[in-house]
């Protein structure tokens, strides 16, 4: 599915990631598989079409995918991109806490495209626990895991999403060993402490004046975060055929909800969406 995806995109396409919650359940069969397709530049992707700036603009762009009976969807970023929103240097968090969770190498268009990939995503762990080190109180320390699942809960507060406050220690509970693997590396290169011989973890300390900067620095990522959410919404409607049943699929999924698309919000899904967002927010199916 990967290689028949790339092949879209012809010379283009460098590599193909395979991640969220199909890859941690392993279950595909009525499921959305979830992609990142990685180009070489968004110009090389779309040619002169006005994706190319609508990607490279509010990144990444987000399109529907079906292939042997399976279903997905895929997200495009350009080689630079990835490296650059693994990195702690945005305020978006949407990439690096999505790497710093399992993915797959699925496909690649060479052994530079293949270690490209392998050194974006290696930011991603030490942003996300560097960024939530601060934030962390010291008697909440010493089960790593507990860490990782901290780290999480400001990710997805950061972003608006229909999964429910439980949903961020799901993702380290599906598979706590690699986290657990992932703990003395990550620590080491994020320089914010270390892993003890009883497998516990010892933070470096943070002073007040980190922390209070710190909640700043959350806020305008939570700011940000909704705020792309948004943008990314309304640009789907341009990209993504079917976008708002996919968006009323997945939170009924996550949320309990039924909510039902009129046809007049399939006919202009951005207001409808739109029309649509207070009520969520309002009833807590997103947040």
């Amino acid at each position: 599915m990967a290689a028949a995806l790339a092949e879209r995109y012809g010379a283009a396409a460098r590599a193909v990631l395979f991640y969220g919650s199909c890859l941690r359940s392993s279950e595909l069969d009525g499921q959305m598989l979830d992609f990142y397709l990685v180009v070489s530049s968004y110009r090389d992707a779309y040619g002169g079409s006005w994706l190319a700036t609508a990607n490279r603009l509010v990144p990444p762009n987000v399109f529907p995918f079906a292939h042997g009976g399976l279903v997905a969807k895929y997200a495009v970023l350009s080689e630079d991109d990835l490296f650059q929103l693994n990195g702690p240097k945005t305020l978006s968090v949407s990439v690096w806490a999505r790497f710093a969770q399992p993915s797959r190498l699925v496909w690649q268009a060479d052994v530079r495209a293949a270690q490209l990939c392998i050194t974006a995503i290696s930011r991603a762990a030490p942003t996300l626990l560097e960024a939530a080190r601060p934030m962390i109180e010291e008697d909440r320390s010493a089960d790593p895991l507990e860490l990782w699942r901290e780290a999480f809960r400001l990710t997805y507060r950061s972003e608006l999403r229909a999964e429910r406050q439980g949903r961020a220690a799901s993702v380290v509970d599906a598979d706590p060993e690699r986290y657990r693997r992932f703990t003395e590396p990550v620590l080491e290169a994020a320089s914010i402490g270390r892993l003890l011989a009883d497998g516990t973890v010892a933070l470096a300390p943070v002073t007040d004046r980190q922390r209070a900067r710190a909640r700043v620095l959350w806020a305008r990522r939570g700011r940000t975060g909704k705020a792309l959410t948004v943008l990314r919404l309304a640009k789907a409607s341009g990209t993504y055929a079917g976008g708002i049943d996919y968006l009323a699929w997945k939170i009924n999924r996550h949320a309990g909800t039924a909510i039902e698309i009129k046809p007049w919000q399939r006919r202009w899904p951005l207001l409808g969406a739109l029309i649509l967002l207070p009520r969520l927010l309002k009833r807590g199916a997103i947040g």
